[in-house]
């Protein structure tokens, strides 16, 4: 059920069967409730406007971030993806020559979700999109991709062996965060 509230927008009330209190979630411009069963809808909506301050700063926040994605991708939408994928597949190569990795295959896709990831069969995908990211970052991720054909998880060895790659990796995983593929 899609309800308009007039300084939110539309927002989508979903039954529940799993919730066991009411909760809203925000994906870019998309307000979602969970509604527990047994919980009234009216009970739902005034929860909604009682939460109000709080979903309009996140949904500016969403704006705010967008634009500055927008103007990014204005900057460097002269770089296509073929380019891009040179680029990175080289930045893959210095880096794991420089540190003694050897993968399989390498692959430069567009993912939706992911930066990066590798496979149990030692190659490493890459979203060319990574190309939109600072260097610092773009290295973070080749990185943190290649310390997985050693440590096939994210355990405290896996972090200690990229921390010897790459010491400020916390502050860049962080900073990581702050860029959202859904933007680009």
């Amino acid at each position: 059920m899609i309800n308009e509230f007039t300084t939110l927008g539309p927002i989508h009330f979903i039954r529940s069967s799993r919730a066991k209190r009411i909760s809203i979630s925000i994906r870019g411009t998309k307000v979602r409730v969970a509604v527990p069963v047994g919980v009234p809808m009216e009970k739902a909506k005034e929860f909604v406007l009682s939460k109000q301050d709080w979903i309009l700063k996140h949904l500016k926040k969403f704006n705010a971030l967008q634009n500055e994605y927008q103007q990014s991708n204005e900057d460097s939408s002269t770089i296509g993806r073929f380019e891009a994928k040179k680029l990175l597949i080289s930045k893959l190569e210095t880096l794991a020559e420089k540190h003694g990795f050897s993968y399989n295959r390498v692959f430069v896709k567009n993912q939706k979700t992911l930066w990066g990831s590798c496979s149990a069969k030692k190659n490493i995908n890459l979203n060319y999109k990574l190309i939109l990211l600072p260097g610092e970052l773009q290295e973070y991720v080749i990185l943190h991709e290649l310390v997985h054909l050693k440590h096939r998880n994210h355990s405290n060895k896996f972090w200690q062996e990229l921390a010897t790659y790459c010491t400020r990796y916390q502050q860049l995983r962080k900073e990581l965060r702050k860029y959202r593929l859904e933007f680009m």
